[in-house]
């Protein structure tokens, strides 16, 4: 891999870090699919920023989860419900449009469904 494109992927994983980081306090920005994105770029341009997110103990088990099982652990998705909750609440009284209103708080629920239906880790307890 050229130097360039290292530089670059190395650059997206921070963003995506950093997004996935802010996610974690915001309602309407995800978190873990940041994350999975930030270790797929890191594993191409810095294997050891991507070891550090995968041992981060914040963010690692839920990556590591999904990488290894395709599995989202319980805390994770009773996290992802609250925050899906809270934003559609934010969206059902900030949205005027109600088309859009009703087109994104139907997306958020059929997301929350998706997450709800994942197994769960065969390791968690």
């Amino acid at each position: 891999m050229s130097h360039a494109r290292r530089v670059v992927f190395m650059a997206l994983a921070g963003i995506c870090f950093v997004l996935g980081l802010i996610g974690a306090f915001l309602p309407l920005m995800p978190t873990t699919c940041f994350m999975l994105l930030a270790v797929w770029l890191a594993s191409r341009s810095s294997p050891r920023f991507a070891a550090w997110i995968r041992r981060h103990p914040r963010f690692g088990p839920t990556v590591t989860a999904w990488e290894a099982e395709r599995a989202i652990p319980r805390h994770a998705k009773w996290l992802a419900g609250i925050m899906l909750a809270m934003s559609m609440v934010v969206l059902a009284f900030t949205v005027s449009l109600v088309w859009l209103k009703l087109s994104l708080i139907l997306g958020l629920a059929l997301l929350g469904v998706w997450i709800l239906t994942r197994p769960e880790p065969a390791t968690e307890s």
